[in-house]
């Protein structure tokens, strides 16, 4: 007999057997022990976390020959062992991702009215229900709503937001959860156990947590680990094949970090890189890691809930040195690298910046407690600092508010500064403005052509899809509006969005290295607030009108360049169109032929 994968052999045949779904296990058997079990169901939940073998352990329970006081199916009787090799004619399994037809649906609902043959209830099975048609949900509508009384529907999804609420509200739904790590290791022990394969329990917890939540999962891993090596389940082989770090190498990356010393954190990241691992997993390691520290320094009790570390000496240490205000910068750091990693052809680099960058924040925290007289210096030396500062301060104040004075001319009786309203807004209380780089601007004007603004409006949209969320936001209503062959001009809307984009070294790379993916011209980028890109285009139109009066043709030309498709062009437009156009604003207007 040909070799049977590991989950294959070892799928759950009772109830009992079912990982980590007691609450809809016990369910079941309660239904059939009460005679209460419904027309159709609905199974849903992630992969592998025994949807389709609880729908065919139901199907042999309801069936069996000789069900046990619990409702669990005996398993040999010929009903249930035709079940299990799928020879019953009546229990039948259907994979909707290949079967998903119209036709197919409606085979199913004419013969759903001929009575089962061999055992009390007919079963479809039908697995990846979300697969189907349209019309094959339509076909299976009428026949799920009022199926014949010796017949049930069991239907197993990974995505049941994409099936109709006509079809989940004629089902009883049971969510299936993701296994838990300890049910999954445990599971494994006991396999390993029957089969008589020795193992480390810390490479079980390897593979447990590789499998993020579903059996399926840990059993074909553990099948691939026994492969690589039958006599024995080592940690080295489970890391070998599920490409995790070993906890010793995080932990010293960490505790590199925790103490700022970056080569170390840098050199332990080379090493695991060397190994083979991938910079992507590595951070979400990392980030597992510093969740774990921080529940064992808030709530020890949950030791049970770690998802990436076990408790030794090592860790405990870490977990002491590590402050836990720094662990909430950590993981923004670790979750925004992340995100730039997506888009990055060597996603390393953002891992070795972010553990330096790390590194230097760490350095200077309290790892180790300060005396008295310590704090009391330093406390003085701050308070000092602190004093000296506001002093030349209010010197300077004193000095500006004289000159001032002085400058004034006087008029009459009336106070030189007016007071300011009651809940108003002082001059500097807008805070600062978007620095606008005029020489910039008359440089790119100056050599704009309409060909170059077009590229970069032809790719626009496109580079703002390769941006990040929040940096497309920034750029939701700005626009490029002047283009030369070595620069272009972004216009904003407000002028809080040009001052955050252009004051962001890293959002200002990116764009440039967006426009050089898709248009192969290495441009640099100006910034300019709305309300400032009409008085500069306006004074630089004037000033070439009357700088350039005997070239019409080449202002005509540069005007284009700075603008073009700013706005519509209108030919034979009749009086009163334009007076309407006045009056009302071109949006409002509807020109409707005779």
């Amino acid at each position: 007999m040909s070799y049977r994968a590991m989950y294959r052999v070892w799928r759950s045949q009772t109830f009992a057997d079912v990982v980590g779904q007691q609450h809809i296990t016990h369910t079941l058997q309660n239904a059939i022990l009460q005679n209460k079990t419904s027309h159709a169901y609905l199974f849903s939940g992630p992969r592998g976390t025994g949807k389709t073998s609880v729908a065919k352990v139901f199907a042999k329970a309801i069936n069996c020959e000789h069900k046990t006081e619990a409702m669990e199916p005996c398993n040999t009787c010929d009903v249930c062992q035709s079940i299990t090799n799928g020879t019953l004619d009546d229990v039948l399994e259907i994979d909707a991702a290949s079967n998903n037809g119209v036709d197919e649906i409606r085979d199913i609902r004419d013969k759903v009215k001929y009575a089962p043959t061999r055992v009390k209830y007919k079963i479809y099975i039908i697995d990846e229900v979300h697969m189907l048609s349209t019309g094959a949900f339509n076909a299976l509508l009428k026949t799920l709503e009022e199926p014949p009384s010796n017949v049930i529907f069991i239907l197993a999804t990974t995505e049941p937001h994409k099936l109709p609420l006509t079809i989940i509200s004629r089902c009883q739904r049971f969510d299936f959860k993701r296994i838990t790590t300890a049910d999954i290791v445990g599971r494994m022990q006991f396999i390993l156990d029957t089969e008589k394969i020795t193992y480390e329990e810390e490479a079980l917890q390897i593979i447990g947590r590789a499998a993020e939540g579903g059996m399926r999962d840990a059993l074909s891993l553990l099948d691939q680990t026994i492969a690589y090596n039958p006599a024995e389940i080592l940690v080295e082989n489970a890391l070998m094949i599920t490409g995790a770090s070993s906890q010793q190498l995080l932990t010293s990356m960490v505790s590199a970090v925790a103490s700022g010393d970056a080569q170390g954190a840098v050199k332990t990241l080379l090493h695991l890189l060397n190994e083979g691992k991938d910079a992507t997993r590595l951070v979400e390691d990392l980030l597992l890691y510093y969740r774990d520290v921080m529940l064992y320094k808030q709530a020890p009790e949950f030791t049970e809930t770690f998802e990436r570390v076990t408790i030794d000496e090592a860790f405990k240490e870490v977990a002491e040195h590590v402050e836990t205000a720094l662990i909430y910068r950590y993981v923004a750091q670790l979750n925004e690298a992340q995100q730039q990693m997506r888009f990055s052809n060597h996603p390393q680099i953002y891992l070795e910046v972010t553990l330096v960058n790390m590194s230097q924040e760490s350095i200077g925290t309290a790892i180790k407690t300060p005396t008295n007289a310590e704090v009391t210096n330093t406390d003085s030396e701050v308070s000092h600092g602190i004093i000296e500062a506001l002093q030349q301060q209010i010197k300077q104040m004193q000095s500006q508010i004289s000159d001032l004075s002085s400058r004034e001319p006087a008029q009459g009786n009336q106070p030189a500064v007016k007071p300011a309203r009651s809940g108003g807004r002082s001059a500097h209380s807008s805070g600062r403005r978007a620095k606008v780089e005029t020489n910039a601007i008359h440089n790119v004007l100056d050599n704009a052509t309409s060909d170059q603004l077009g590229l970069i409006r032809q790719n626009w949209s496109d580079i703002l899809n390769m941006l990040m969320k929040s940096q497309a936001a920034l750029l939701a209503e700005a626009e490029p509006v002047a283009a030369s062959d070595q620069s272009f001009v972004i216009k904003f809307k407000y002028d809080i969005h040009c001052q955050m984009a252009m004051g962001n070294a890293t959002f200002v790379e990116d764009v440039k290295a967006h426009v050089l993916r898709l248009t192969q011209q290495q441009l640099n980028i100006v910034g300019v607030p709305e309300e400032a890109w009409e008085s500069i285009r306006s004074n630089f139109i004037a000033k070439r009108k009357s700088t350039d009066s005997t070239d019409s043709t080449n202002t005509s030309e540069t005007t284009d360049a700075i603008d073009s498709m700013e706005t519509p062009v209108t030919t034979n437009v009749s009086p009163a169109v334009a007076q309407a156009v006045a009056l009302f604003g071109e949006e409002l207007v509807e020109i409707k032929e005779d």
